[in-house]
């Protein structure tokens, strides 16, 4: 059976919630995961698409990849712009061009909501880096600096 990509609501909050807590155990996030507060982030976000849009990959009734798009607005930029918040497949479907595909869908969904530039961030030496590199990222010269509100 063929992958099928969805595009999540809050129906599916506790599946992204499962693949976030095994993408936490790969490659986790700066800031701590409170699962409660992540919960309630997510289900706004999926109820809210001016917030940004999730979609689930369905390997049969199995979730086995998620990618998350935030949206922004930058004068740099040229307005709205898109984040990829999160790309995440299991480690048992990768190299199969499911990340590939995310990637494709992630481009079609800003140009739909007229973003003008899609970023990501990704953790140094994480080997989804050349991925990027090879649909067209580029590394930036600056840094990218937080400050905890």
């Amino acid at each position: 059976m063929p992958l099928r990509i969805d595009k999540a609501t809050a129906a599916d909050a506790e599946t992204l919630l499962a693949l976030l807590r095994e993408m936490q155990a790969a490659d986790p996030w700066s800031e701590p995961f409170i699962e409660n507060n992540v919960r309630a982030n997510l289900l706004a976000l999926l109820k809210n698409p001016s917030y940004g849009l999730a979609y689930l990959v369905w390997d049969s009734n199995r979730a086995v990849a998620y990618l998350v798009l935030c949206f922004d607005y930058s004068l740099e930029y040229r307005g709205i712009g898109a984040w990829i918040d999160e790309l995440f497949v299991v480690a048992s479907h990768r190299s199969q061009g499911i990340a590939t595909q995310l990637l494709d869908l992630a481009e079609q969904a800003c140009r739909e909501h007229h973003a003008r530039f899609l970023h990501l961030e990704v953790s140094h030496g994480n080997p989804a880096i050349e991925l990027y590199r090879r649909r067209g990222f580029v590394d930036h010269h600056r840094y990218l600096m937080t400050k905890h509100l």
